[in-house]
Parts: structure tokens; sequence; C-alpha cells
């Protein structure tokens, strides 16, 4: 049982945020991995920004990526 108002209110929040799930991370590199597909959709291309830039992500023909400015 909790011991004051505060606890209480921090055991109910628990409760009702569903946890966030984490990014998944290579195990080789530690890095953050994120699937291609998630970025573009259906689709074959993606802008990315980038310190207020925009870049093009695209998979070519021979379903290689390019990035460019």
């Amino acid at each position: 049982m909790p011991r004051n108002h505060l606890e209480s209110h921090s055991a109910d929040r628990a409760r009702s945020t569903p946890p966030r799930d984490r990014p998944p991370v290579d195990p080789a590199s530690g890095l953050g991995l994120i699937d291609v597909a998630d970025l573009l959709g259906a689709g074959r291309e993606a802008i990315l920004l980038h310190n207020g830039e925009r870049y093009r992500l695209r998979v070519t023909a021979n379903n290689r990526l390019i990035l460019t400015k």
C-alpha cells in the first residue's frame, strides 16, 4: 500500500502508461537498428530532415540505397 499521495499517483501512472518499446539494437555494433522499409513504407523514396536540410533516401533499380542532398 502506498505511504503517501505521491506514491499512489506514481503507481497509478505506471499502470496506466503503456511501456515504450525500445528501438532494436544491432548486436554486432551496439547501434540503433532501423529497417529501411519502416522509413519508406510502400514507396521507394523518402525525404529525411537533418539540421534543417532535406536529404532524399531512395532504393535504386538494383535494390541499393542512395542518399543525396
